[in-house]
């Protein structure tokens, strides 16, 4: 197996590289720009390179744009626990406070977009805006796998497979870690992702620590379902989020269905704006990037976003 290590994933660009701590656990930042923070929260299987892009498009709108390394991705620590939505959240509002600001605008995606949703029930003060992409809230999720099975229980079936102890992780880095680039081709649209970002993706998914971790996220999101720590969760995650909120969504995701997306606003009960992006599938932010930017920008630099 190639001896790839965090160096091998700090990609040049116009943004900055640098190490921030929160709350005891280190976390690698990519950041570009001045002016209100936006915190950008990548998905599995990928890391901060999912927002390359907007750390781009973000500072020239006139943003701080910070994409993070979560916990046990690319150039953040890879603790042996804490991958919880609920320690994750921590771990993001501590990012916040980290870098200078008391609140901050989160976008997020994929299991970003849980942690996303998570934040704004669990640290509300934390989170001005709230931007999901590629998520629904978490009880919709937990409605959508559960009363259609055949349908968002089949697109998520990986979720199911990696709850086995280590066999998950010795599929993910077989063969150069191919069964990372099929995930990222199986759940776009056709013509992403090319083959530079497929190349650093699978790299990054081979960082020692990196594939037991992206498992642990899974295992706790079925197995939580059975113990009080998930009951709790569920309980609390009932609280309406108070902050305006935007869900932009691929209108040809495989892996999370939109109708299984949809509905997520009864959870909201401040201004809140569903979109599809047309012709992307489950990363419409790298598969679509102008018309994403279109939407996200749009909505960043509307002062009353509507209903």
């Amino acid at each position: 197996m190639p001896g790839y290590d965090a160096s091998d994933i700090e990609v040049e660009g116009p943004w900055t590289h640098r190490a921030v701590s929160a709350g005891g656990t280190r976390f690698h930042v990519a950041e570009n720009g001045d002016g209100p923070l936006v915190l950008l929260l990548h998905g599995f299987p990928e890391f901060w390179w999912s927002w390359h892009n907007q750390l781009v498009s973000l500072a020239a709108a006139g943003f701080r744009a910070a994409a993070v390394d979560l916990r046990g991705y690319g150039g953040s620590d890879k603790p042996p626990r804490g991958y919880d939505l609920i320690t994750l959240a921590e771990d993001a509002a501590g990012l916040v406070r980290s870098l200078g600001e008391a609140n901050a605008i989160i976008v997020g995606h994929d299991w970003g977009g849980l942690l996303a949703w998570t934040m704004a029930v669990y640290h509300p003060k934390v989170v001005q805006r709230l931007a999901v992409v590629g998520a629904p809230h978490p009880l919709r999720l937990r409605q959508a796998v559960r009363g259609d099975p055949r349908h968002q229980g089949w697109a998520t079936r990986h979720t199911f497979g990696f709850q086995v102890p280590m066999w998950p992780e010795r599929r993910l880095l077989r063969d150069d870690a191919a069964f990372v680039g099929r995930l990222l081709h199986q759940w776009s649209a056709p013509g992403w992702p090319d083959e530079s970002t497929e190349r650093l993706v699978r790299r990054a998914a081979q960082i020692p620590g990196v594939a037991h971790s992206a498992m642990e996220y899974h295992r706790w999101l079925i197995r939580s379902q059975f113990r009080p720590d998930g009951l709790r969760y569920i309980r609390r995650m009932r609280t309406p989020i108070q902050v305006p909120t935007l869900q932009l969504h691929g209108a040809l995701d495989s892996c999370v269905l939109p109708v299984s997306a949809q509905g997520s606003g009864r959870y909201v009960a401040a201004p809140y704006r569903w979109k599809l992006i047309e012709g992307a599938g489950h990363f419409p932010h790298q598969e679509r990037p102008r018309a994403f930017d279109t939407q996200l920008v749009g909505w960043l630099t509307d002062p009353e976003p509507e209903r």
